[in-house]
């Protein structure tokens, strides 16, 4: 499996009314290198960095990944997710942050690989090494939380102005620095629609490469105060009742999976 991409952007082609990864004999020419991501299906994946003087033809384009989530399954958009994660962090930090020189790659890839027209790192981890001042870096991966709050049966859902029209998720946001990450739930939730939670429970934990973090999940109890949205992150708040939800984020994401076990609690 080979897997271009620009930015979130995948190169797909179009297939009997539907979208679909190409060949990688078809997606090569595009790509001006290629790291490796592992195996899948007994099959070498890698990710690569689409080239910036060539735009796809002969029916294939570029799509946000995230219109590829109702066309793709949910172990090929990990590995999606994962090329763009990796060609992110390759493409990014190919300067020193220190010393400013050039750094080699140490991306993991099998042995013996060859990738046709591409270059492929040789063997290692995922990382850069900067061979002046020995200072190595790895893929940072944000943690974030999501929070999903009950009041006497209800569920909490918001509207971020990012989601589709008419959409509602939970609440989610990042972790600060000395944060833990009941703090950082408490104090996302407090800022963004203006009420306190308590009872935490974690739910699960899902890589949200999309937006290269870790989503944490947790279900909590409303502790007091009323909906005040704060009109920047989340344009729109309300309590549902569980036979009345919205509309909802797709099935791959942790927000979905939270609310569909909660629902199936209740029954």
């Amino acid at each position: 499996m080979f897997v271009v991409v620009r930015n979130t952007d995948v190169l797909v082609e179009e297939h009997e009314g539907a979208l679909r990864l190409p060949a990688r004999a078809a997606v090569e020419p595009w790509a001006s290198e290629a790291f490796y991501l592992g195996r899948f299906h007994e099959c070498d994946c890698y990710g690569a960095p689409a080239r910036a003087d060539l735009e796809p033809s002969g029916g294939l384009r570029f799509s946000p990944a995230r219109a590829l989530f109702a066309e793709l399954d949910e172990a090929t958009l990990e590995i999606v997710g994962r090329a763009i994660a990796l060609v992110d962090f390759e493409t990014t930090h190919r300067f020193c942050g220190r010393c400013a020189s050039r750094t080699a790659s140490g991306g993991a890839a099998p042995p013996a690989v060859t990738a046709g027209s591409v270059s492929v790192p040789p063997l290692g981890e995922h990382a850069r090494h900067c061979p002046n001042c020995g200072l190595t870096f790895y893929p940072r991966i944000p943690p974030a939380v999501i929070v999903l709050v009950e009041r006497d049966g209800r569920l909490l859902l918001a509207r971020s102005p990012r989601l589709r029209p008419g959409m509602f998720s939970a609440v989610a946001g990042f972790v600060e620095m000395g944060e833990s990450l009941e703090q950082a739930a408490m104090r996302e939730v407090r800022e963004e629609v203006g009420i306190d939670i308590a009872e935490l429970r974690y739910f699960a934990s899902q890589p949200w490469p999309f937006g290269r973090s870790l989503m944490v999940a947790f279900f909590a109890q409303h502790a007091g105060g009323d909906l005040a949205v704060d009109g920047s992150e989340i344009v729109q708040a309300d309590w549902f009742d569980l036979d009345r939800l919205p509309l909802l984020p797709p099935k791959i994401s942790i927000a979905r999976r939270m609310i569909d076990a909660f629902v199936e609690s209740r029954r």
